[in-house]
């Protein structure tokens, strides 16, 4: 955390210290007054370049720069590793120069939200408020609450950013908006709220036409490759239930007149694929709405495929293909629905009903085509 230390001075003649463009404080004689940091942060954060004096204390002067050590966090994280600590801390940051009459942004303490804005902000002098979000991005945490009126009006204090710039307005992230009660932030605060583009990369272009937005800035997309990128993280956290798998088979197997095989394994691979990667890629092109049933409908195709390729639709095979056919598009349909809280497709209020509606049967489906799976496998 910043840095403060005790010196030993000749005696009435505190030293004081002028701030330097680095990334480690320098030490403060004990006897000096001097303002607490705003913002707390690790002198081992690469991102951080320096500190800017405030009459209210330092803020620390984030790079707008991505070194390699931020890219591959960002990979590790799109690949669920460390996802959940991937975070900052809250508080103020600077940009470049910034005074009393700079712009301030409002971001999630989410480290990969947080890359992406400051990335945008090369050659702008502006102020960063960064809320706890919980480590979630902008649009999740709106969801969940973390990103709402309540911390903003605590973040504005904790700050002190009334008595740091003199203008009264916030940029808040568009996808921010289900959290936030814009009348009710200035009732408590002062501020009013303005709302940015969608994406970060328009920042600068909203900036100079004076805080208006384009129709084009305002559309939320999700394109495939929006889509692909989310992919990584949902295979993996499927991927993490096949050593749950693989323990069950193994016990099974230990007693099985028909053990399950190298064939079974790679059909429900493909299932697991198929929810988490083919369906999302797809998704505009699968018939239905909801993402469970178009997860289900492109899960029984896949399964189907499979089953017929090892042959089990003959009569010998007949349970294995019933309780593959039960299974696993049900399993595709719940791994797809997990994309339902992260795109444009759906609702909050719609997730929740999707929720509700689709679980039951898919629970269902899954307890019974297991049941026939493993009377296949003890029947001799």
């Amino acid at each position: 955390m910043s840095e403060k230390g005790c010196c030993s001075p000749a005696p009435n003649k505190p030293r004081t210290v002028k701030v330097k463009n680095s990334s480690a404080p320098e030490k403060q004689c004990c006897c000096c007054s001097v303002a607490e940091p705003i913002t707390k942060y690790d002198l081992a954060d690469h991102w951080i370049t320096g500190e800017l004096e405030t009459e209210k204390g330092k803020v620390p002067v984030v790079s707008t720069r991505l070194s390699f050590k931020d890219k591959f966090g960002a990979f590790k994280v799109r690949f669920n590793i460390g996802r959940m600590k991937y975070q900052i801390n809250p508080g103020l940051y600077a940009v470049g120069n910034p005074d009393s009459h700079s712009p301030v942004m409002v971001s999630a303490n989410y480290k990969l939200t947080f890359d992406s804005l400051r990335k945008e902000l090369d050659g702008l002098n502006c102020w960063i408020m960064i809320l706890d979000t919980k480590g979630i991005n902008v649009w999740c945490a709106a969801g969940k609450g973390t990103f709402g009126t309540a911390e903003i009006i605590n973040r504005i204090e904790k700050t002190k950013l009334s008595e740091i710039v003199s203008h009264k307005k916030l940029i808040l992230p568009q996808l921010g908006a289900p959290g936030v009660s814009a009348h009710e932030i200035t009732k408590q605060t002062g501020f009013t709220v303005a709302y940015g583009p969608v994406r970060a990369c328009d920042i600068k272009a909203f900036l100079q036409a004076d805080y208006k937005a384009t129709d084009e800035m305002r559309k939320v997309k999700f394109t495939m490759r929006d889509r692909l990128v989310l992919t990584p993280v949902e295979f993996i956290t499927a991927a993490k239930t096949v050593l749950f798998i693989l323990g069950i088979i193994f016990v099974v197997n230990l007693f099985a007149a028909r053990p399950f095989v190298a064939a079974d394994l790679l059909t429900f691979a493909a299932a697991m694929v198929t929810g988490t990667i083919i369906t999302p890629v797809l998704l505009p092109f699968i018939p239905g709405k909801a993402f469970a049933l178009k997860g289900w409908l492109l899960g029984l195709i896949v399964t189907a495929c499979m089953v017929w390729l090892n042959g089990w639709f003959a009569v010998n095979g007949v349970l294995l293909a019933i309780g593959y056919l039960l299974v696993l598009p049900s399993y595709s349909a719940f791994l797809a629905m997990n994309f339902t809280g992260s795109s444009t497709y759906t609702s909050f209020s719609g997730v929740l009903k999707e929720m509700k509606i689709s679980i039951p049967p898919i629970i269902i489906s899954i307890v019974v085509g297991c049941i026939v799976l493993l009377v296949k496998a003890f029947m001799r």
